[in-house]
């Protein structure tokens, strides 16, 4: 936390800032895709009917919230890896750990920025949503906030858990690969989770990204999300995070 105050870890921050502000790339897939796939699929008169399968909702209301669940994962899975890795086997982090500011402030400032870019895709999602959609807005606003902030910290637990544990950039990006697109079923990209079969949900359940698709769900419909859901989300975050901690490398 130290660094964060410190002028050192202010000055990285804005240097970071500026770099990651030039990642167009990065910048579109984590802010303006979700946004784009909310656009198209509302464009689909079918698509914008109440669906009793979906708990009365429409499949343009279902996917704002897995949009928004895209954004975290494109920003921690596959966006950020690649910069700490470069940095790592750069040997960046290492000669940083010489310095007052330390290699934490680096690793910091890329959640932060990142996480940003995450929270302006989210306004973004919802705003298109209702005002071109009329999708509601998260009628449960505290256990909509408490379901997107375990599920952010989920989602970057993941990307930190694979930064930690893989010994290259190389590897790291096709580990990131590996886990991406499993992860897009999971939070519903293919087939919403509220349409899969009875059993495959059940499953899917118990994985963060599912269960946090499913709390964000029911927050948008006005009900406090299921303590299950949040309790899974937590957990794997929990977890994630400590796999992060005691096996990351810093060279």
């Amino acid at each position: 936390m130290n660094a964060v105050l410190t002028p050192p870890a202010a000055a990285v921050l804005r240097t970071e800032a500026r770099l990651f502000g030039r990642e167009l790339g990065a910048l579109f897939w984590i802010v303006l895709f979700p946004v784009a796939l909310v656009a198209i699929l509302g464009s689909i008169p079918s698509f914008r009917e109440d669906d009793p399968n979906l708990g009365g909702l429409s499949t343009v209301d279902v996917y704002v919230p897995v949009s928004v669940l895209l954004s975290m994962i494109m920003a921690s899975i596959m966006a950020m890896p690649p910069v700490v890795y470069a940095y790592r086997e750069g040997g960046v982090l290492r000669r940083l750990s010489t310095t007052p500011v330390g290699p934490s402030a680096i690793l910091l400032a890329q959640v932060l920025l990142h996480a940003a870019a995450v929270l302006a895709s989210s306004v973004l999602v919802l705003a298109v949503g209702r005002v071109a959609f009329g999708t509601p807005l998260p009628q449960s606003v505290v256990g909509y906030v408490l379901a997107y902030v375990l599920a952010l910290v989920a989602a970057f637990s993941i990307g930190a858990a694979i930064m930690a544990v893989v010994p290259n950039g190389r590897v790291g990006t096709a580990v990131g690969t590996i886990v991406f697109f499993p992860a897009m079923f999971t939070v519903g990209v293919w087939v919403p989770v509220q349409s899969m079969p009875g059993l495959m949900r059940d499953i899917v359940g118990f994985t963060p990204l599912s269960a946090s698709a499913e709390a964000l769900t029911d927050a948008m419909a006005g009900d406090f999300p299921d303590l299950r859901h949040l309790l899974v989300v937590a957990v794997w975050a929990a977890v994630l995070s400590l796999v992060a901690v005691r096996t990351f490398r810093w060279e």
